[in-house]
Parts: C-alpha cells; structure tokens; sequence
C-alpha cells in the first residue's frame, strides 16, 4: 500500500510518500481502508521530533491522528470491545498518537476508538472531525464545566477547535465571546458568537468588560498574555488552555483554576458530535482537500503559515 512516513525527525522534507506492506489487525483491532485523514498542527511539531517527551514515536512514522474510512478486517475479540463494529462499515475516529497514522491507504485502529461516520456527510470531509471536536468538547463541559447561560471567552476562535467551541457553547445555550481577526470574523459570528472581538483592534482584556465563567485558550499567544486573561475570569471560574508548552495560569486566592487540556479519545464523545453534525446543530467546515501524495507539500505550506483552514487529505483511490 502507499503511505506518507518520515524515517527521522526534521523538516517537511523528511516526508516520504513511498510503498510499505498493508498491515493486519490484532486483537482488539480492526483494519480501516481510510478515504481520509486530515492535517493538525500537532502532526508538525510530532514530524519535528519536539514531542517526544509526551507523544514518543518510533521511527519510521506514519503521521495522521484522524481518520475516516471503511473497516474491511476485524481482530480477534473486537466484538467485545465494540459491540455492532462490522466490516464495510464507515468509521471515524482519533487514533493514538504514538501509532502509526491514517496518512495511508490502509491504518489498524483500536475498535474502542470508532464511530460510526456522519450520515449527512461525505466520509472524506468527515475526517476533519474527531481531534478538534473533541478538543472542542472536552475543554467547554469536561475541563470548563460550561452550563447554561454562563459566559465564556474562545480566544482565538478564528481556528478549527475555535469553530466547533463556539457552536457547541451556543448549543449549550451560554454566552459566547469570540476573538477573531478581520479574516475570520465573519465566520465565528456566522457560527453563533454573540460578541466577537477583533483582537487586532486593541488588547482583548481591554475589549471583555464584564467577567466570564470561562476562558478558553485557543491562540498561540504568550505566558504574559495568557496571564493577562486570568482576571476576566468571576471568582471560582477557569481556564482551560490548549497550548500545552506552557502552563495554564490560575488565581488561588479568587479560586480560578488554570487547566492545560490534553485531549484523549473518546468513542463515546465522537458519536454524540456526529449525531449533531447529522442533525446539523454542528457544522464541518472544509477550507482545502488534497492528495495523499501531496501532504509533505502540504506541511510546508503550513509552516509557511499559509494553510486556508481545515484541510482533508484523501487516500488514493482503491
């Protein structure tokens, strides 16, 4: 089969799209032939070999956290693990972080890491799903603890995690406050923010003036940025910071808690977000697809800064 793997750490050209043997499922596994994967920040900084620390990966690696595609092999025992998993059914999923990835015709997944795909949507665009979906969801309600008609912050909305946030606080009827520049307001406000700043205009703190019950730190920003935002939050509230290179800032002595977001698979979590991309309470957006062949050109256009937004990228065709 074909497949995208670098055999040491570096730059976007230590990628190569190069033949390697298909593998076979194991206990617990199931074998998908994916239709697509998609490209995350965090695919470059584990190619550069500046995670090994927390996401340690051998070499040679397939990167691709997500996937979306059809099982077409079943482990022994995978009926017990994943009760109604079959083959030829569409899948979507986040893979481990430290296997191999879906940046290939074919990728063993564990069977407790899958749902079913969208109905509603291509099975290729659905790739674009698992990892900030669930990044989205388990910041807002499992670290945030956002309820009803409480106030939270999305700073930096204008990226993919930032979309799905949005929609999902709005769905849970709260108060959305929205970062954004010029190039993605539009987009944040269309996804249902009810204040977006412009934090090119002037600092945000400077732009929030009443408290919030949650930050939710989105943006690449600095630590003393990043502290800046504490005091917008109530006494008793949170942030929640996806950033992880640095810690997330707390105030103990008003009770606001900094938490750093890791973000685990959760078969479970996926399924509710896919009911709700069935339903159309949450909208995928797609800015690019691309071929498999094409992801190491692909990870230099993102280091270059110039990637639209949520890019696919499709497996060749079988």
């Amino acid at each position: 089969m074909k497949a995208v793997r670098f055999h040491e750490f570096g730059g976007p050209e230590v990628l190569r799209y190069e033949d390697v043997e298909t593998p076979t499922p194991g206990a617990g596994q199931v074998r998908i032939r994916v239709a697509a994967t998609s490209f995350n920040g965090v695919d470059a900084t584990i190619r550069a070999g500046a995670m090994q620390g927390p996401i340690p990966v051998s070499l040679p690696h397939t990167p691709g956290i997500d996937v979306a595609g059809t099982i077409d092999a079943l482990g022994e025992g995978v009926e017990a693990v994943a009760v109604g998993l079959h083959v030829g059914q569409e899948v979507v999923g986040f893979l481990p972080m430290t296997s191999a990835g879906a940046a290939a015709e074919y990728v063993i997944a564990p069977a407790e890491v899958l749902t079913g795909a969208p109905k509603d949507l291509s099975l290729t665009d659905a790739a674009v799903l698992p990892l900030v979906g669930l990044t989205a969801w388990q910041a807002l309600f499992d670290h945030g603890g956002l309820t009803a008609g409480q106030r939270v912050l999305v700073n930096g909305a204008g990226g993919a995690v930032g979309g799905y946030a949005v929609q999902l606080a709005k769905e849970a009827r709260a108060h959305v406050i929205a970062t954004a520049g010029p190039r993605s307001a539009g987009r944040v406000g269309a996804a249902g923010a009810d204040e977006v700043v412009d934090h090119t205009l002037s600092d945000v703190t400077a732009q929030v003036t009443e408290p919030v019950d949650l930050v939710l730190n989105l943006a690449p920003v600095t630590p003393e940025r990043l502290t800046a935002l504490v005091p917008l939050v109530r006494d008793g509230g949170r942030l929640v910071n996806t950033t992880v290179w640095m810690p997330a800032p707390s105030d103990d002595e008003r009770g606001v808690r900094g938490i750093d977001l890791f973000v685990r698979s959760d078969a479970d979590q996926l399924a509710d977000l896919v009911a709700r991309v069935n339903t159309g309470e949450l909208v995928v957006d797609v800015a690019q697809r691309v071929a498999l062949a094409d992801l190491p050109a692909l990870h230099a256009r993102a280091g270059a800064g110039r990637l639209p937004g949520k890019v696919v990228v499709l497996a060749p065709p079988a």
